[in-house]
């Protein structure tokens, strides 16, 4: 039986920052990611990470991944499903199972939904949740964004690049969560209006989005919707070992421990302040050191 020193659920900034940390204490090591640079991939534009002025968040994923392949981490591209605990954790996916002396659980976000009708059928056909991915087949359209975090507004940024006329939706009278930067570069921005005060009650649309009603009664016509309404962290792993949340969040302490021995969280999954890149990275570098010095204790 093959069993690791450790192995990373998740292939964010959290988890591959992680395995950077696990390979230079020589732990062997194993990340297991669908999705290589997770939410961070997304990001249109990253202006706030050391040694780079400026970078979008797929390149900074392909680097990251890079990096983590050239310290020699072996890396699947694969979903668990369960965790279970017996001398070794057990970690199994869908045809696999793996074992390992600790977990790091770096499984991040997931995009929150509006929960409509139609919405789930009118995904790829107008109803979208990640601009980076797909406002190229948006060119010379007219698009809406719901939100108002740093994600809508830069989602509105990139996709003004490409279509026509940019509407962003937002339930408030005004912007006052995201960067002051990104508020103002939305606001020079001829391509982009902002709708304040406003929720979508409905979707209009057969084989594609159409329009949107508005709770003041107005049809907006729409070619494609992008959701950027904030995202809920993937704990149903957690939830499954019986980890203690907090507000819905992996509860750590300060060494990124869980509440059950052998088992660390890292980035936007934990009850940590600060969302950021550099923040979910450097949890995961403080999860690998812990585990690293469990490991060392133990042996």
């Amino acid at each position: 039986m093959k069993t690791y020193d450790l192995i990373i659920i998740g292939a964010g900034p959290a988890g591959l920052n992680a395995a950077v940390y696990a390979a230079r204490y020589k732990l062997k090591t194993l990340v297991l990611g669908e999705i290589t640079g997770g939410a961070a991939a997304k990001a249109y534009e990253i202006c706030n990470f050391l040694t780079y002025k400026k970078i979008t968040g797929f390149d900074l994923a392909v680097k990251m991944k890079e990096q983590v392949a050239d310290l020699g981490v072996e890396t699947r591209p694969e979903k668990v499903k369960k965790i279970s605990k017996n001398k070794l954790f057990e970690v199994k996916t869908h045809d696999k199972t793996y074992h390992a002396k600790k977990i790091i659980l770096a499984t991040g976000t997931e995009e929150r939904k509006l929960n409509m009708d139609n919405e789930s059928r009118l995904i790829g056909r107008g109803i979208s949740y990640c601009a980076t991915c797909d406002a190229a087949f948006f060119k010379d359209r007219k698009v809406g964004v719901v939100g108002g975090n740093d994600a809508a507004l830069t989602a509105a940024l990139l996709l003004s690049q490409h279509a026509s006329q940019v509407y962003i939706i937002y339930r408030k009278d005004h912007f006052f969560r995201p960067e002051p930067t990104w508020i103002d570069l939305v606001e020079k921005n001829n391509k982009i209006s902002s709708i304040f005060s406003s929720n979508i009650t409905r979707l209009i649309g057969k084989d594609k989005l159409e329009a949107v009603i508005l709770d003041n009664k107005k049809e907006l016509k729409l070619d494609g919707l992008f959701i950027e309404i904030g995202s809920t962290p993937r704990t149903e792993l957690a939830k499954d070992i019986g980890i203690k949340l907090e507000n819905n969040f992996i509860k750590t302490d300060t060494e990124q421990r869980t509440s059950i021995r052998g088992v660390f969280a890292a980035g936007d999954v934990t009850d940590s302040t600060l969302k950021q890149i550099i923040a979910a990275a450097a949890e995961g570098a403080v999860a690998a050191k812990t585990a690293y010095n469990e490991i060392t204790e133990e042996n």
